[in-house]
């Protein structure tokens, strides 16, 4: 198997969604399953982010008169189905469920036309880009499926195939990413892009508290926090 990334990259006013995550860089999507065949789809999103944001990316989202994932026109003939499985202050779950996805000319329905049935495939949403990771069999054209997807790309929308490689991380840290507040996922990024978890460690609390400007003892206290949940989760699931 193979790991092809596709990244769409949207222009301000390309896409009403995508907008939302251009104006708030706290906001980001990902999709924790998405299976497709010939005429349906089905998939489950995780959106993350401030309250306010969710919100409007929420109105957007669940309009069944919209398309959230044609890639040449913002509505199609398909019909759609969307249930909220979770609604939490900064944390929210969405179902979808498409049928007659052959008149949408979405990334799931280009691929799974190109390669089949079988396919895995992964999205995340986060600023202008929309990141696609298919998993398919060994011998997949991807020059092909890459010229597919462009020739429909509508105005405003850029395509960029970023990686091929062997498969890996697949399908992590959505449980994860639901369990941490807006605050404890910035100060723990920080932290790991700093090199705060690194051997020797590379940065100390105060350094982290600068460059956020948050005081010290708060910093101190989110990464604390993130730490227990992610520990206590990984202990009740594998030990």
């Amino acid at each position: 198997m193979r790991e092809f990334e596709f990244v769409l990259t949207y222009e301000a006013g390309a896409d009403e969604l995508m907008d939302e995550f251009v104006g708030e860089s706290e906001l980001r999507a990902r999709t924790a399953a998405c299976f497709a065949n010939e005429r349906s789809m089905w998939r489950v999103d995780h959106v993350l982010g401030p309250e306010p944001a969710l919100d409007a990316v929420e109105t957007r989202f669940l309009d069944e008169s919209v398309c959230n994932e044609c890639l040449d026109v913002e509505g199609c003939a398909s019909t759609r189905e969307y249930q909220v499985l979770s609604r939490d202050p900064e944390h929210r779950v969405y179902f979808t469920r498409r049928e007659e996805i052959q008149h949408c000319h979405s990334i799931p329905y280009l691929a799974v036309d190109h390669v089949g049935d079988g396919l895995l495939i992964e999205a995340e949403r986060d600023g202008p880009e929309y990141v696609w990771r298919l998993l398919v069999p060994d011998g997949c054209a991807v020059g092909e499926l890459y010229d597919r997807i462009d020739e429909r790309l509508r105005e405003g929308i850029g395509l960029e195939l970023s990686h091929v490689s062997d498969p890996k991380n697949w399908n992590g840290g959505y449980d994860t990413d639901g369990m941490l507040s807006t605050e404890e996922r910035e100060a723990v990024a920080s932290a790991v892009e700093a090199g705060y978890y690194g051997t020797p460690r590379e940065t100390t609390v105060a350094d982290l508290a600068e460059e956020l400007d948050t005081p010290h003892s708060t910093v101190q206290y989110r990464l604390q926090r993130a730490e227990e949940k992610v520990m206590t989760r990984f202990a009740a699931e594998t030990l």
